[in-house]
């Protein structure tokens, strides 16, 4: 028993003199110090860079609903033109200009339909090569 009080006494008498020292102590608080700044700044890194992302993407949304709205004033001024309404009039009430001619065309046949409705489609051969000569191929263009 005399021999643990004793271990016990050598063990406390080396955390106290050796290992718990105001020097020790303020070494452990400034290590855990410059941790916790270490994750905070990461941390706030990240949040600015989630936000920088954010950002570009609202203003790439504003840019692109600025062009469509660009666009619909154009397409709302060109309806306003006279060139514009003198064509939807004559779309809708089939009537023409004095000295133009009105051709009424006959609706295609079906034999017409089909005749463009052909999908034309190119094979291209394979090529039966390893993966790494596909590689060399694309590393090194002259091999």
């Amino acid at each position: 028993m005399n021999k643990i009080k004793t271990a016990l006494r050598r063990l406390r008498f080396k955390l106290k003199h050796d290992f718990l020292t105001v020097e020790n102590l303020i070494l452990v608080f400034a290590i855990a110090l410059c941790l916790v700044w270490t994750f905070q700044s990461i941390g706030a890194m990240s949040r600015n860079w989630a936000l920088s992302e954010k950002l570009a993407e609202e203003k790439r949304n504003l840019e692109l609903i600025r062009l469509e709205v660009e666009t619909k004033e154009l397409e709302n001024e060109y309806y306003r033109t006279e060139e514009y309404q003198e064509l939807l009039a004559r779309k809708y009430s089939e009537k023409m200009l004095s000295g133009e001619n009105m051709v009424v065309m006959p609706t295609n046949s079906e034999e017409a339909k089909k005749k463009h409705s052909q999908v034309y489609s190119i094979e291209m051969p394979k090529e039966e090569r390893s993966n790494f000569e596909k590689w060399m191929a694309f590393l090194f263009p002259s091999f």
